[in-house]
């Protein structure tokens, strides 16, 4: 069973590419952020037509998560618990959306995630609302884990977790993506128990997302910020996994690249 991740960065500007892909790698479950695009504004039909449902949580413009699944899905929830402020508002942003599969045998939990950038770090907003939905992201997969089923949590995480996920450290010492909170932050979250899917397979220096900038795809100036973080009942059942850096070489690519994890649920 092929689960995916991929930051499309606008599904209306990508979506050649998104049909593309979809056939070309036919993905059982494909976890999308940055959809930027509301719910009846996503071209739904033209990914019903690949035999996908689709479930989205989007917001105009920016931000916006989605699951591309060839079952339908036995739950959806949208939006990540303890979004309320003390003020009592709630968190507006689309962010998160998490689907529960029938596999055999049971059951495994799915969720697209596209974790706030966070800069500029020295924003006294940003940054401060990336490291409380860190936080937040936290709880529920320590809540979820209880459950002690399969639970995947795929995405764009806007957390660079080790020096050698990225081209060059002292570049990004300031930013919000490589900060020591940050990082602190993503190793709680690992500390729940969440395995890493690439660093659990290899320790070979791979990147997911290259800017549009300074020429960073065609150096390899790149990071690795999207992530599928696996429960143990997932992390046993992996079997593969990859980062398909081809797709940045498409016409209208992403700024990203999909991440493709391969697992034994029979």
């Amino acid at each position: 069973m092929k689960i995916a991740t991929w930051n499309i960065n606008g599904v209306k500007a990508r979506i050649d590419s998104l049909r593309q892909w979809l056939t070309e790698c036919s993905p059982d479950i494909a976890c999308l952020q940055e959809i930027k695009s509301v719910d009846e504004g996503f071209p739904r039909l033209e990914i019903e037509a690949l035999g996908y449902h689709v479930e989205t949580h989007g917001q105009k413009g920016f931000n916006g998560v989605a699951l591309l699944s060839k079952t339908r899905p036995d739950e959806v929830m949208r939006g990540l618990p303890g979004g309320q402020g003390a003020d009592g508002a709630t968190d507006e942003q689309s962010r998160y959306i998490e689907g529960v599969f029938s596999v055999p045998g049971g059951a495994i939990r799915v969720a697209s995630i596209y974790l706030p950038n966070g800069n500029p770090a020295d924003d006294p907003v940003k940054y401060p609302y990336k490291l409380a939905w860190m936080e937040r992201l936290r709880r529920h997969a320590q809540a979820c884990l209880l459950l002690e089923e399969p639970l995947i949590l795929a995405g764009d995480y806007n957390v660079i977790p080790q020096p050698y996920d990225c081209f060059d450290a002292a570049a990004w010492t300031t930013d919000a993506l490589f900060l020591p909170q940050t990082r602190a932050a993503f190793r709680r979250l690992e500390n729940l128990g969440l395995v890493d899917a690439v660093r659990a397979s290899t320790d070979a220096k791979l990147y997911s997302f290259w800017d549009y900038q300074a020429g960073a795809w065609q150096k390899n100036n790149g990071i690795r910020i999207d992530h599928l973080m696996l429960s143990p009942e997932a992390a046993d059942r992996l079997t593969s996994i990859s980062i398909e850096k081809h797709v940045r070489a498409w016409e209208k690519p992403s700024d990203h690249v999909p991440v493709v994890g391969v697992f034994d649920f029979g």
